[in-house]
């Protein structure tokens, strides 16, 4: 391998002695076999060490690309290394959609169901909750598949690459729909409290966009879609303002980089994520956090990080606030909770970040927030198993999918210790 290579912000060099890029399964079937440590790469959009590995890391995305739709069905089957926008525009074309996709295009399947990643929406549950069945190489480099009803599926879909390498997911598909993106500017900070259910149910899909600098929300993102009907958005609402342009949620960066706006109507893969696969959303000049608590206690818990505002922006690019409806995936962080996910884009300085990152902890602790699995926390490993009700069935679950541990790295190590340390 020439140069070690490293995740897409640049925060993280892999330590691994090998890089593959198997052109088939069977390729794949023998790496995994032949290894002592081996872990899954997708896209390398995640901040901390969770693909890492001191062996062989293995991407996804030279296996042959396969979507292979299911009219009958309603679902589509496709290589787990694919991004997103790379067949999202053959699913609309065949009339079908994806309930909901993440604010990134660029980010691989496998990869995003792995980590439970997300988008938005009250009613919408993350993107792992689409998926029908996976398929897998295990520890042995046998080749497994995992069907919704068996014993093992809701442990093993969430599962950071912990149980072996997912080489192609099926995926539950809805009749295909258009949707409608408008941006508010400057909403009071209040409304959230006082308006909440209008709020983030003002959509499909909402999100809101802060600074941290002041008592208001910079910009609200509402996604609607064009067949539910309801009046046009008024040039005032909840005393924010219909913007008069796009917009990007940094300040300063250029929107043509964004999703396209001001209510132009357009099929859903163009208007639910935030930015266009086209472009590079940015330079990967940042790091990323995220915090899921329970929606009921949303309100309390922005109160809390309010009162470390000025600390929180100083490092800060934006931050997001969203809904994800509850599922029953044991490592989901919705796992059985209505969720608000608190996200934090900062600058790409992790000295800085990390003291802002301690001090949030502290204050949403006592609302057992559960971080995202790919982005940066330091949620100490007792702590965090105490927020999971299967935490310890999912130890037991990669310990039998993988004896030896193959597949775990420093991080698995240190959240997800032998069954045995549990007891």
């Amino acid at each position: 391998m020439t140069g070690q290579p490293t995740n897409w912000a640049g925060n993280i060099t892999f330590a691994a002695a090998r890089l593959h890029r198997p052109a088939s399964v069977a390729e794949l079937q023998a790496v995994v076999a032949a290894s002592d440590r081996v872990r899954p790469l997708g896209t390398g959009h995640s901040f901390n060490r969770i693909a890492d590995t001191s062996g062989d890391l293995v991407s996804v995305a030279g296996l042959p690309s396969t979507v292979e739709i299911d009219h009958g069905r309603s679902q589509v089957t496709v290589a787990a290394g694919l991004r997103y926008g790379e067949f999202v525009t053959r699913l609309h074309e065949a009339g079908f959609a994806l309930h909901n996709l993440g604010s990134l295009p660029h980010i691989s399947v496998a990869g995003a169901v792995a980590t439970a990643t997300h988008g938005s929406g009250l009613a919408n549950g993350n993107l792992a909750t689409a998926v029908a069945a996976l398929e897998l190489v295990t520890a042995d480099g046998e080749l497994r598949t995992l069907t919704r009803g068996d014993d093992d599926f809701p442990g093993a879909v969430v599962g950071l690459g912990a149980l072996g390498v997912v080489t192609r997911l099926t995926l539950d598909l809805v009749p295909t729909f258009e949707v409608s993106q408008y941006v508010h500017d400057n909403l009071p900070w209040h409304r959230i409290a006082s308006d909440q259910e209008e709020l983030l149910g003002a959509g499909y899909s909402v999100s809101l966009f802060t600074d941290w600098t002041g008592p208001r929300v910079n910009q609200v993102w509402v996604k609607r879609r064009t067949d539910v009907g309801g009046e046009p958005p008024q040039p005032r609402w909840l005393d924010a303002t219909l913007a008069d342009g796009p917009r990007h949620p940094v300040p300063g960066m250029s929107a043509v980089h964004c999703t396209e706006q001001l209510g132009v109507p357009g099929p859903w893969h163009a208007r639910l994520p935030h930015f266009r696969l086209e472009f590079t959303p940015s330079s990967g000049e940042e790091l990323q956090s995220e915090y899921f608590v329970d929606r009921r206690h949303l309100v309390e818990a922005l109160a809390a990080l309010e009162e470390i505002g000025d600390r929180i922006a100083a490092v800060l690019q934006i931050s997001e606030i969203r809904t994800v409806a509850a599922d029953e995936l044991w490592l989901s962080p919705a796992y059985r909770r209505e969720s608000a996910a608190l996200h934090f884009t900062w600058i790409a300085d992790t000295d800085a970040v990390l003291p802002v990152l301690d001090a949030i902890e502290q204050r949403l602790a006592p609302y057992d927030a559960r971080p995202h699995w790919g982005k940066l926390f330091g949620v100490p490993p007792e702590v965090l198993r105490e927020r999971y009700d299967r935490y310890a069935d999912f130890v037991a679950l990669a310990r039998r999918y993988d004896p030896t541990g193959k597949l775990r790295n420093d991080l698995l190590d240190t959240y997800f210790p032998d069954p045995r340390e549990l007891r």
